[in-house]
């Protein structure tokens, strides 16, 4: 039996998506897609991801783009509008696994400065043994330090847990270090697996 379950948190138990923010301030949504994979690219963003304080993040980017200087300061400034929610069916399995003989670890790429604004509006970030945030200890998933460092810090050996991702990349780079993995898809997928795995 597995001793613990490592939950990912955007795109598996939040609903994290910069488009619930800029649908609001930018009209059209071919303009919208344009901005955010040209200017508030992936690439800037880890940078937060790995622990860069995002007034750095904005001026820089703004020195790049002077035009679009009030969508980018929104980015940190309305930065909590682009949580959409809890996924509530992986919350539901979360507090079932929370009746179970086992320990729940978070593993999440989230920028130190606002991961607490998930702690301060989702409950259920409390019910965590522990959580290892790419921005507090500055390196990121899919690299293998983050995952080492996880192992290290909450005394686990890989064959102990189970890791649930929505990113392959993540995935595959956790089950290379023999850490049984699944690909979240859905929270009706994540069940099957985790009752197929006798976790609920």
């Amino acid at each position: 039996m597995k001793k613990a379950v490592i939950f990912d948190f955007g795109g598996v138990l939040i609903d994290w998506n910069p488009r619930h923010l800029y649908r609001q301030l930018i009209g059209d949504e071919e303009t919208m897609e344009r901005f955010l994979s040209e200017v508030t690219t992936h690439a800037w963003q880890e940078q937060q991801n790995t622990g860069r304080p995002w007034t750095d993040a904005i001026a820089d980017l703004v020195a790049r783009h002077p035009g679009n200087r009030s969508l980018i300061e929104a980015y940190w400034t309305r930065w909590p509008e682009t949580m959409g929610g809890a996924i509530q069916g992986t919350v539901d399995l979360l507090n079932e696994l929370r009746g179970q003989d086992v320990k729940l670890y978070g593993l999440t790429n989230w920028s130190a400065e606002t991961f607490p604004f998930a702690r301060e509006r989702f409950d259920f970030v409390s019910w965590f043994d522990g959580v290892v945030v790419s921005g507090e200890v500055g390196m990121t998933k899919p690299s293998p330090e983050i995952y080492h460092y996880l192992f290290q810090r909450f005394g686990l050996e890989p064959g102990d847990a189970v890791f649930i991702d929505d990113n392959r990349p993540n995935i595959e780079a956790a089950q290379s270090l023999g850490l049984e993995s699944h690909l979240f898809t859905s929270p009706p997928h994540l069940r099957n697996y985790l009752t197929a795995a006798g976790l609920i």
